[in-house]
């Protein structure tokens, strides 16, 4: 398909089978750069490094990226050659991206039980639903990429590498698990994977996301380091009203920071509509606002993720700057596992469950013959295994002792922390009862 060098409206690109209200959408529009091959190799290539044919006021006020849902189908109905070629993934990738997905479904759907049986406490917030978002950003990550959460971190934290054994175990909060059981649900960190942290307060992690990417960039600029590290900051639709997601688009376009900013756009903020909490709805349109691509993607779709994420992520590992990319997803269950769900309307729960993203994985990968029933029931019998070996590991796992409650909290520990004598003050008895000498 040729490309054109004039802007292309793209009309209504924001019926994706959504809940969204059609009213809201019925004279919106998008633009996109030269061309409409939005998700494609073309995409990297002649639209997001378009700088040079496009002045810097054009680029702020119409150079914007949009894809929706119709874009992939485009794709593929005008291309002439043969079959195997209209494929999006290989075999090999396809595989991957399944059992990543199923890992964390399978993951969540135990720690549901293990909450209920009491093995976790405090907030629990599950990820079932979006791990297409998940699956098809950090499966495409590097080592030494970084990934910032929120509270609803589990899934993130198991697509980038940190064992499903560890996982379990913070949230059992046992000395096996990632933060050593200090971090539970909210707070899942690895050094070793570049998990910067779930954060349980919304909007405080993009700042550090930003940080993680300004380093990336210091390395490469100033330290002359041979570094293309990339960061990929997760939110959800919630958060996008808050002072630190504008500054920090701010900052990261002024100083072209090769970070993605990843909104999981669920429709829900707690027992809040999008619908109802912002005055525009859509997201995607607040990138271009300051200088970098919007993009909107269906989040139901791995594949749909995945190619946009390629181009995102592809932009900022070239030294070309921040996107912003809204996934518009949907959670299967409520907010937390406290939360009862009766705020959002049955009808709309139903529609959504019948675009589950891994059934349509699934789907895909029949229909083209990239993998058969018995290699997945292979897949999903080794992870039933590995999440059942995880909840024995942490069942099993030594709880911490109570000398570790104030490690890692204070710089100079022994300005409190620790007695006279060398202990740690949390062991007397009388700390615990609010009656020692502190």
């Amino acid at each position: 398909m040729a490309c054109s060098a004039t802007a292309k409206i793209i009309h209504n690109p924001l019926m994706l089978s959504s809940s969204r209200s059609a009213e809201k959408y019925e004279s919106c529009c998008k633009i996109s750069g030269p061309t409409s091959l939005l998700g494609s190799k073309f995409l990297g290539k002649k639209l997001l490094s378009a700088k040079s044919a496009i002045s810097p006021a054009s680029r702020r006020s119409g150079a914007v990226v949009a894809v929706s849902s119709d874009v992939v189908k485009e794709k593929k109905l005008k291309s002439s050659s043969s079959a195997a070629s209209n494929l999006l993934i290989t075999k090999e990738e396809g595989l991957v991206l399944y059992e990543d997905m199923y890992l964390g479904r399978a993951f969540e759907d135990m720690c549901a039980q293990m909450y209920y049986r009491g093995k976790m406490f405090g907030f629990v917030h599950l990820y079932n639903g979006q791990e297409a978002v998940s699956t098809g950003f950090i499966k495409l990550l590097k080592q030494e990429d970084c990934v910032v959460s929120t509270y609803r971190d589990h899934v993130h934290s198991l697509s980038k590498g940190v064992p499903a054994r560890q996982v379990m175990s913070e949230l059992f909060g046992k000395t096996t698990g990632c933060c050593r059981g200090q971090g539970g649900s909210m707070h899942m960190f690895s050094k070793e994977h570049n998990v910067l942290g779930g954060f349980a307060f919304i909007g405080e992690g993009i700042p550090v996301a930003t940080g993680a990417a300004f380093t990336s960039k210091y390395k490469r600029e100033v330290l002359k380091e041979n570094c293309d590290e990339v960061t990929l900051a997760f939110f959800g639709d919630g958060t996008c009203n808050n002072g630190q997601f504008f500054e920090c688009l701010n900052m990261a376009s002024l100083w072209k920071l090769p970070i993605v900013f990843v909104v999981e756009n669920n429709l829900w903020a707690i027992g809040m509509s999008h619908l109802r909490s912002t005055s525009d709805p859509q997201i995607w349109k607040k990138g271009p606002a300051f200088g970098m691509p919007g993009v909107h993607v269906d989040g139901m779709d791995v594949l749909k993720v995945r190619e946009v994420a390629q181009e995102a992520i592809g932009r900022a590992r070239r030294g070309e700057g921040p996107t912003l990319v809204e996934c518009e997803t949907y959670r299967f269950r409520g907010h937390s596992l406290a939360d009862p769900d009766e705020l959002r309307d049955p009808a709309e729960k139903a529609h959504y469950a019948t675009r589950d993203p891994i059934t349509a994985l699934k789907k895909y990968l029949f229909e083209n013959n990239l993998a058969n029933e018995a290699e997945l029931k292979a897949i999903d019998k080794k992870i039933d295994e590995i999440i059942e070996d995880s909840v024995e590991f942490a069942d099993a796992s030594p709880v911490p002792a109570r000398n570790q409650l104030l490690e890692n909290v204070f710089a100079d520990p022994r300005g409190f922390g620790i007695g006279p004598d060398g202990k740690y003050r949390c062991e007397d008895p009388k700390f615990t009862e609010g009656t020692a000498q502190v």
